[in-house]
């Protein structure tokens, strides 16, 4: 079974994302489901078929998170050390062409929000980015063509 690996915060929001679920949302869709059912025909009720499409989604997703939190390999970037580049570090980057610099911690595939300056470790930037060291130059090929990146900075917070 392979580990997927996530910091503390994307574990509990998982966590949060699986008790609400099933604290809140299974019971609201399950007394939609009855309610639906007390209007007669269920061939041609579209209330009740849209009560079972969103628990089958919720149901779906409950198995999704039940799975990933029991592979979930816990790391707190902030015990690690180190000059390279590795999941958790918080990276700073100055892209070659404009000289702007970004910030980006490398986070598991679930907690990835670029805007909020986190990629997922599956990401091509991170993938180019593991291993290296201050001072070196990166290649990325992204869908919108090819960027290099000077490491600037390697911190883990």
């Amino acid at each position: 079974m392979e580990k997927v690996p996530m910091t503390a915060r994307g574990f509990n929001r998982l966590q949060e994302e699986l008790k609400h679920l099933k604290s809140v949302e299974r019971p609201a869709v399950i007394k939609a489901i009855a309610e639906a059912r007390e209007h007669g025909d269920l061939s041609e009720n579209a209330e009740y078929h849209a009560a079972r499409e969103r628990q089958s989604f919720i149901e779906g997703r409950v198995m999704e998170l039940e799975d990933k939190i029991s592979r979930a390999e816990v790391i707190e970037p902030s015990k690690l050390s180190g000059d390279s580049i590795k999941f958790g570090a918080t990276v700073t980057l100055a892209d070659e062409d404009t000289d702007e610099e970004s910030t980006y911690q490398i986070v598991g595939q679930d907690e990835s929000d670029i805007k909020s300056g986190f990629i997922s470790i599956t990401s091509p930037l991170a993938r180019a980015l593991i291993g290296k060291h201050v001072g070196e130059a990166v290649e990325v090929t992204t869908p919108g063509g090819s960027k290099s990146y000077e490491i600037i900075d390697i911190a883990f917070k």
